[in-house]
Parts: C-alpha cells; sequence; structure tokens
C-alpha cells in the first residue's frame, strides 16, 4: 500500500472520508478543543459537506463539547467511545507497523561494490 502525501496512514489504510478526515483530525490533535470553524479551516473541507457528516458524529457520540469560548462551542474526540478506542488503536497499531517496517529498511546491510 502506497501513502498518499499529506494522507495520514489512517486516511491511507480506510479511505478519506469525511467522516475519518473529521476522526483524523482530532487524533493529530489530542490536546487542544477547536469549535467547528477551526476544524472546517483546518481540514479545508466545504463547510456543506462539514456539517452533514458533523451532525452524525455528534450523534454517535465520537465527539463532545468541551467549553464554550464566547459564541463558539468547543470539540474534543470522545475517547470513552468503543469507535474512538477502536480507532485509536487501529492508528496505533498503523504507526507500529510503519515504525518497524521503516526500522527493517534501515537496519538492510547496504551492498559495497568492489572497484
Amino acid at each position: 500500500m502506497s501513502h498518499k502525501p499529506n494522507e495520514t496512514l489512517l486516511l491511507n489504510y480506510l479511505g478519506a472520508s469525511p467522516v475519518l478526515r473529521i476522526i483524523d483530525f482530532f487524533l493529530d490533535n489530542p490536546l487542544s478543543d477547536y469549535s467547528k470553524n477551526e476544524i472546517v479551516k483546518n481540514l479545508g473541507m466545504g463547510r456543506v459537506t462539514f456539517f452533514k457528516y458533523w451532525k452524525e458524529l455528534e450523534k454517535s457520540g465520537a465527539v463532545k463539547v468541551t467549553r464554550s469560548v464566547g459564541r463558539a462551542t468547543m470539540y474534543r474526540l470522545a475517547r470513552e467511545s468503543e469507535v474512538v478506542k477502536q480507532l485509536v488503536r487501529l492508528d496505533m497499531a498503523l504507526a507500529r507497523g510503519a515504525m518497524e517496517k521503516a526500522v527493517r529498511e534501515y537496519e538492510k546491510p547496504v551492498a559495497v561494490r568492489s572497484r
């Protein structure tokens, strides 16, 4: 499987559907919470597309409200959600696999040509 530029291992493996792109954004930015506008801007996703799929993420419990800042509601990935836990495990397994492959490539003996 070849890795596409600007795509994480998770998106490369599962496909870059809008829902997965949103979840992947949170996986890549776990220490902060974000407003919907910040997420749209960071993903470069159309607002109509974003809001269509965002409703499903909210209903499923994959994202949760963390706080309000002025008029903006801030969100974070709901890591207690079973689906989110499984995606986190898959993301970690893919990263581990990629790291192990990179180590194997690095440790391969280099052929030295004699002159």
